[in-house]
């Protein structure tokens, strides 16, 4: 057994700045593409609101215009300061609101919809009066991000309605084995903002008020975080409204003697009703991190261990449907394709997608399967857990990689709990399972809604499962937006 370290990657910023940590790489070099004529200078926002949201978010963002002092802490790395933004300084883009393009919900509709006893009923009528607003200051004033300043009094009721099976309907009336359908308020609403022409951006009270933080304080069904210092909180916002408004804030690094690449990452979502369909997506990403969506056909199971899997006529369309899309961004293809996926590849799989990459003449290609089931885990004598980077082969083809623990840089471990290695195969790959590793490090560090780089999951994974959560919301015939901002 032989375990290694990998060092932290570098990002790049403005100016071909590089640094290990986004938050220092921005405020010593610029966003990326900050002096590009295409950079966001300003990003007018379309706040929709009650009154009191929006005013405590307007006075939030004046504070965040002159910077947020660090967390007072034994690790200044960890949690830095938010420098402020303006024209002049090193975060460039300014951040405009205006009452024109404000929209504000009354007492008495909240109050209305305070009265629903349907968890389900409540997030519909919340997120159709959320769009409704929305569509009319998108025609009318045309912002570059809309934003959803949620009232803690609905974030509260929407957490406190007893679940479905609690509901009073006579059992009689109920179909045996019905699956039960449980809305979620975050991806419903990114799912109905389709038919808008701008992303959104869901901002809860606890952003700009850390008085306002609740045991319950979540839309989505998730673990209940602790908040973060507000620095950092200011620091996620802008970046998430930077790219939103097309900007680059950094991108990996790219030795130029390398292969042209994109990345794919494929994960799979049960229907809205969590029948037995289950649907393919796929999310492509270049080194800048641009991504755009891509959904996939229908997958099936596998009969060995119930797995999901494309079969081969869906997996070469999906493919070729993704290099068309590559294509049309890049005016040409890759020359290598690194495929990132929730579950193990099939022969019958394998062959589709070689397909597809022969008969586009791609050469290079990696396929990489992902396990969340992983159980080995290391131990590291002292303080603190393994190093975020700690690699080990368990096998030919099976590896782990510390995606969260201890790290050198912030001196400590940033975690809550004992970190779990990422699991992952080589299925078939040209690359060393080490350099490929270095790679999958690399990828967790292009979450563009947060910007503490030691995220557990590539970008690849993270955004098609997060994509799959809001596909799951629209119609085959619906509108689909094909970039990224539209999901995050």
């Amino acid at each position: 057994m032989k375990i290694d370290f990998l060092q932290e990657p570098e990002l790049e910023f403005g100016d071909s700045g590089r640094h290990i940590d986004i938050r220092f790489g921005m405020m010593q070099h610029k966003p990326l593409d900050y002096d590009s004529n295409d950079a966001p200078k300003k990003i007018q926002l379309g706040l929709v609101g009650t009154a009191e949201t929006i005013e405590g978010l307007e006075a939030w963002l004046e504070k965040c215009r002159q910077g947020i002092e660090p967390k007072q802490s034994k690790q200044p790395y960890l949690f830095p300061e938010f420098p402020g933004f303006g024209e002049d300084d090193n975060l460039p883009m300014t951040i405009s609101f205006d009452t024109r393009r404000n929209g504000t919900i009354s007492s008495k509709e909240i109050e209305k919809l305070l009265k629903c006893d349907d968890r389900n009923t409540l997030i519909q009528k919340t997120v159709e009066l959320f769009i409704e607003e929305f569509r009319y200051i998108d025609e009318k004033t045309s912002p570059d991000v809309l934003i959803c300043a949620l009232p803690e009094s609905l974030l509260e009721r929407m957490l406190d309605i007893p679940e479905p099976e609690d509901s009073q309907e006579a059992p009689i009336l109920k179909r045996k084995h019905e699956p039960k359908i449980e809305l979620d308020f975050h991806d419903l609403l990114k799912a109905k903002a389709m038919t808008l022409k701008n992303p959104t951006q869901v901002v809860l009270p606890a952003t700009y008020n850390a008085a306002k933080r609740t045991k319950k304080n979540s839309v989505r069904k998730q673990k209940n975080q602790p908040i973060q210092d507000e620095a950092t909180r200011a620091w996620n916002l802008y970046t998430a409204l930077y790219y939103k408004a097309l900007g680059t804030p950094w991108r990996l690094v790219r030795d130029p003697r390398e292969l042209t690449t994109c990345y794919i990452g494929v994960s799979f979502y049960r229907t809205l009703d969590r029948s037995k369909l289950l649907t393919s997506t796929a999310q492509i990403f270049n080194e800048r991190g641009e991504g755009v969506i891509l959904r996939g056909g229908q997958a099936e199971l596998s009969k060995d261990d119930k797995q999901p899997y494309l079969p081969a006529s869906d997996a070469a369309e999906l493919l070729s449907n993704a290099f068309a899309l590559y294509r049309r961004e890049h005016r040409t293809l890759p020359a290598r394709v690194v495929l990132h996926k929730t579950s193990r590849f099939i022969p019958e799989e394998l062959e589709g997608f070689q397909d597809a990459l022969d008969k586009h003449g791609v050469d290079v290609a990696e396929f990489i399967s992902f396990d969340r089931t992983g159980g080995t885990r290391l131990f590291r004598s002292g303080k603190y857990p393994p190093l975020r980077g700690t690699f080990m082969s368990l096998d030919e083809s099976t590896h782990i990689l510390y995606t969260r623990g201890s790290i050198d840089f912030f001196s400590t471990y940033p975690g809550m709990y004992v970190p779990r290695p990422l699991k992952f195969r080589c299925e078939s790959v040209e690359g060393t399972p080490k350099a490929l590793a270095q790679e999958i490090l690399a990828l967790t560090k292009m979450n563009w809604n947060n910007t503490q780089f030691d995220r557990s999951d590539p970008i690849t994974i993270r955004a098609a499962r997060q994509v799959g959560q809001i596909l799951k919301y629209i119609d085959k015939n619906d509108q689909l937006e094909f970039h990224y901002r539209f999901y995050m």
